[in-house]
């Protein structure tokens, strides 16, 4: 979200007095309205004319008092409902007869002089309405003309010609991991420092930046970092800033900021969340947005309008390049994209140092294992790690940040929560006999990686899980790696039929997993020697994007067929070399089913003395490498 200056008194319609004031004019009209048109207290029983006359007649009448247009009289005796008052009203052309009626019959008359009410007392109300109806209209409509915030948000707003104003200033300093994408906009800092230098050998930087990475990946951070080294003035949104229910007032805030940018030059633009605006025009089965075009063709044209000599840079930010509008993306536009990748090993750890600095952490707390640990964590993740390490040691009322805290906070963002479940013993047992099975051949297979820790607490969706250290990073993905993690995959599956002799919904996701790797070896990589190096994928062109309704195949169903069966051989293999290994160490798979029944949880020490008490195997520890992007955990879920 955008930051704004805080407002000041007398700015806007929050200037102290407003309030009281709109108060205050309702409640005159109120007043005025409910005096003038409200009908006033009437005294008597109402009769009608005629038989008013005839009570002054018959000399019941002993007192009368003439309005305008109205007669009251009061009876010399009550009648039969105790009622003494009576009044009518007097004919519009009058009754000459009446008056001397009243005297021959001896009434005491009295008169009341009509009010004089003036023409502007009886359009002072109207008047009054009129003016606050043409002043909110004027509040809701006054971005329009540059003005300040309305009713309805400001429309095009004075927030959109306003600069961030930072609580702190970040510095390339402050972004950790990152060191390619700083590298491409560290020449915008000079650009931004001394634009003249570049103007005089007629160089041109790009006026449009592309941010482009996975979220949480540090996109705003660096944009802010890039203002804070250049020390420019920032202006910050967010694309679905720009949408409103008002056709062309999205085009009026893009006007308004890039004005106010060109005017404070040199500065930084920077829209969050592009391709909120900026997706893919004309297409069909998605929809179109007179308001969203509009708000796109004017960012368009804007960017198109910058000369050689103004220093402002736009920076835009989005985790979907692919749905956005080619025009945005051609030279002159948004031609230089940045791309933030999640971090590997050695850039988390150094986004955790960045983290932890200010964080009270025990000498035994082990950043390095927390790093090789994390593997897809982006700084976003690994922040909210720690700080979840920060909330169990303040629970638990302790002062520094154990081990214990940063492991229990990785599995808890990983994996979830520790669930509390009323599991029967069988089914516990079930749960042990999986993954022990997964531990056990992930042990005794070579290619595998190294394990970390095993454990049956259930958390989240998931009731146990089996934890792996990579060693080092992996750009390629070979064959033995991969049919390796199938083997391991499917060795819970294995364990029950071979320990239970039945499996269960307990290998859901162990399936889920296998098949989509075995279908990627098979379809995309030519891993298979009946089909070949072949790309049998389905389009991955989304049908929503208005290039395709359906999802085409480019091959025929006897192609399909034949990747169907070469997907089922590998699963297959797989599973059978499984419960091979299994079968070859089966007592002691049966050692580590019950300690793992008895302690719920088991560490690499622990796990090795039930499997290989004799194997002297080091405890795997964090590498100097990155960690592979294969996913490292392994967990028995299914219907809990």
């Amino acid at each position: 979200m955008p930051q704004f200056p805080p407002k000041t008194p007398g700015d806007g319609p929050d200037r102290p007095g407003w309030q009281a004031l709109i108060v205050l004019a309702l409640l005159a009209a109120f007043v005025l309205i409910v005096g003038l048109f409200a009908e006033p207290a009437q005294q008597g029983t109402r009769l009608p004319y005629s038989t008013l006359k005839t009570m002054i007649r018959e000399g019941q009448v002993r007192t009368a008092e003439l309005r305008e247009h109205m007669i009251i009289v009061e009876t010399k005796a009550p009648d039969a409902t105790g009622n003494q008052s009576f009044r009518a009203v007097v004919p519009a052309q009058g009754d000459p007869d009446l008056l001397e009626l009243l005297e021959v019959q001896g009434v005491e008359i009295t008169a009341t002089e009509p009010e004089d009410v003036s023409i502007l007392t009886y359009m002072l109300p109207w008047i009054l309405i009129l003016g606050i109806y043409l002043w909110l209209q004027r509040r809701m409509m006054g971005g329009i003309a540059g003005g300040p915030r309305g009713v309805t948000g400001g429309l095009l707003g004075g927030r959109f010609s306003k600069p961030t104003t930072p609580t702190r200033k970040t510095t390339f300093d402050d972004v950790a991991g990152q060191d390619q994408a700083k590298r491409e906009v560290a020449e915008l800092v000079e650009f931004l420092r001394d634009p003249e230098r570049f103007a005089r050998v007629g160089a041109e930087v790009p006026h449009g930046v592309l941010l482009v990475g996975p979220p949480g990946t540090g996109k705003t951070l660096l944009a802010k970092a890039l203002a804070g080294e250049a020390d420019v003035p920032f202006f910050s949104t967010s694309g679905s800033e720009f949408i409103e229910i008002f056709v062309g007032v999205g085009a009026g805030r893009v006007r308004n900021m890039f004005e106010a940018a060109r005017k404070a030059a040199p500065s930084i633009i920077f829209i969050d969340e592009l391709d909120s605006v900026g997706r893919t025009r004309g297409t069909g089965l998605g929809g179109g947005h007179d308001e969203r075009e509009q708000t796109l063709n004017q960012i368009l044209a804007e960017l198109d309008g910058f000369t050689e000599r103004e220093a402002v840079v736009v920076l835009a930010a989005t985790n979907r390049p692919d749905v956005l509008d080619p025009a945005l993306l051609r030279p002159g536009r948004f031609d230089r994209h940045v791309t933030l990748n999640l971090p590997d090993r050695a850039a988390r750890r150094a986004i955790l140092d960045i983290h932890a600095k200010n964080l009270p952490l025990e000498d035994t707390s082990d950043l390095d294992q927390i790093a090789a640990g994390t593997p897809g964590f982006s700084g976003a993740d690994l922040k909210n790690l720690l700080n979840e390490a920060a909330i169990g040691a303040a629970r638990r009322d302790a002062s520094l940040i154990s081990r214990d805290d940063l492991d229990e906070a990785r599995d808890k963002v990983m994996m979830g929560t520790v669930r509390t479940l009323a599991i029967r013993p069988e089914e516990r047992h079930r749960l042990a006999v999986h993954e022990a099975g997964h531990t056990a051949v992930a042990y005794f297979t070579p290619d595998a990686d190294p394990l970390y820790k095993v454990t049956i607490i259930p958390r989240g969706h998931a009731l146990g899980g089996t934890h792996t250290l990579p060693e080092g990073e992996r750009h390629t993905l070979d064959e033995d790696f991969l049919r390796t993690q199938l083997v391991t995959l499917l060795a819970g599956r294995a364990a029950e039929r071979l320990f239970l002799g039945t499996v269960s919904s307990g290998a859901d996701d162990d399936i889920r997993r296998a098949t989509i790797l075995a279908r990627s070896m098979v379809a995309r990589w030519g891993m298979t020697d009946e089909l070949g190096p072949i790309d049998l994928r389905q389009s991955e062109d989304h049908p929503f994007l208005g290039r395709t309704i359906a999802q085409p195949r480019s091959h025929s169903d006897v192609t399909a067929a034949q990747v169907d069966q070469a997907i089922t051989k590998l699963l297959k293999q797989a599973e059978a070399q499984a419960a091979e290994t299994l079968s070859q160490n089966k007592a002691q798979v049966e050692t580590l089913i019950s300690q793992l029944e008895a302690k719920e949880t088991l560490d690499f020490g622990e796990i090795q003395s039930c499997l290989d008490p004799a194997r002297k195997v080091k405890q795997p520890e964090p590498s100097r490498h990155s960690v592979t992007k294969v996913p490292s955990v392994r967990h028995a879920g299914g219907p809990t």
